[in-house]
């Protein structure tokens, strides 16, 4: 005991100072602006979009490779692996995807004395290898997966000091949105029938406990803004106003001040399709859990071989990324 808190001591007097110059550089983002780096997202998005994942197919070589790599990255994280039925702990779980094998990696953040969850997820798999030529990936979706794993390490870094998001977390990585969306069914249907267990109770985690679900699909451009000339954007889809209002109230009062949209590009068919039809989100709207989709647009390299890291804005994607997590600290009480 005395050891533990001579080291929560001493990250708490280091953090104090950190904090303050946080706040004197101009953003309302505190902690959380020193501990989320360009160089980190840039990190995981290059290991996606390189030739050792080969495109991240699902069943492929790469794509097991990438499984691997996000376990052992939720793993020193400190997330915990959730339990099964037969009672042992593992951060991946197979699931069939149009009869090859598909890998959704799941880890959890825990919060003290709550029993409701939250989903932040985003799909890992993309084209693979067609034709003799790699699909990279970077942008669909490297970068969703990326910010995934840094409101991961907001979420549990200041989740030691007892600060942050009030709520546990289930950040997953999905296989398989390029097959049906098999990797999201998969994890809805493990919520629904209480497969997936809580390593610290014991207990199943329901579909009832399941407060919210947060899809982060192609974050990390920014060649279609929006508005012309504003380049700082971002467009987040959700059939809840009250979601939207806090994302805006966030936005203004940590001055990230991204150019915010909530439709897709002002047309009310795309956004009906994006947010209800065709993203991993969807098996929870059809489910009537509150869902959120962000994204910055598809963009002309999408779905091909030029979507690379470096046709990525690193600084917006971080700025897109301690939004979000500012917003999850409002709205996950």
């Amino acid at each position: 005991m005395k050891r533990f808190l001579s080291l929560f001591l001493g990250v708490f007097l280091l953090l104090v100072p950190l904090c303050i110059r946080a706040q004197q550089a101009g953003t309302g983002t505190g902690i959380a602006d020193l501990l989320l780096t360009e160089e980190s997202l840039e990190m995981s998005v290059g290991f996606l979009s390189d030739t050792i994942c080969a495109g991240r197919a699902t069943a492929t070589k790469g794509s097991v490779e990438a499984s691997f790599w996000l376990a052992r990255n939720f793993e020193r994280l400190g997330l915990l692996a959730p339990g099964s039925r037969r009672g042992t702990p593992a951060y991946v779980r197979s699931f069939n995807a149009e009869g090859k094998a598909g890998h959704n990696v799941i880890g959890i953040c825990p919060a003290q004395g709550s029993d409701r969850y939250a989903v932040i997820a985003a799909h890992y798999d993309n084209l693979g290898i067609l034709s003799g030529n790699m699909y990279p990936g970077a942008d669909s979706n490297a970068s969703g997966v990326a910010a995934m794993l840094g409101l991961a390490r907001l979420c549990r870094s200041l989740s030691v000091l007892g600060l942050g998001v009030r709520q546990n977390i289930l950040f997953v990585a999905l296989d398989a949105k390029q097959l049906s969306m098999a990797g999201s069914v998969s994890l809805f249907d493990m919520l629904s029938a209480g497969t997936l267990i809580d390593p610290r109770t014991g207990s199943p985690i329901r579909r009832d406990q399941v407060s919210m679900m947060v899809n982060l699909d192609i974050v990390g451009s920014t060649m279609e803004p929006v508005t012309k000339g504003r380049d700082e954007y971002l467009i987040m889809l959700s059939n809840d106003d009250s979601l939207k209002r806090a994302l805006s109230e966030v936005n203004y009062s940590t001055r990230i001040n991204l150019d915010l949209s909530f439709d897709y590009y002002r047309s009310k068919d795309f956004t009906d399709m994006f947010l209800n039809r065709i993203g991993d989100q969807k098996v929870f709207v059809d489910g009537g859990v509150p869902t959120v989709l962000f994204t910055s647009g598809i963009t002309m390299n999408t779905n091909k071989v030029e979507d690379t890291l470096a046709t990525l804005d690193l600084a917006v994607l971080r700025k897109r990324v301690l939004l979000v997590f500012n917003w999850m600290e409002r709205v996950l009480r």
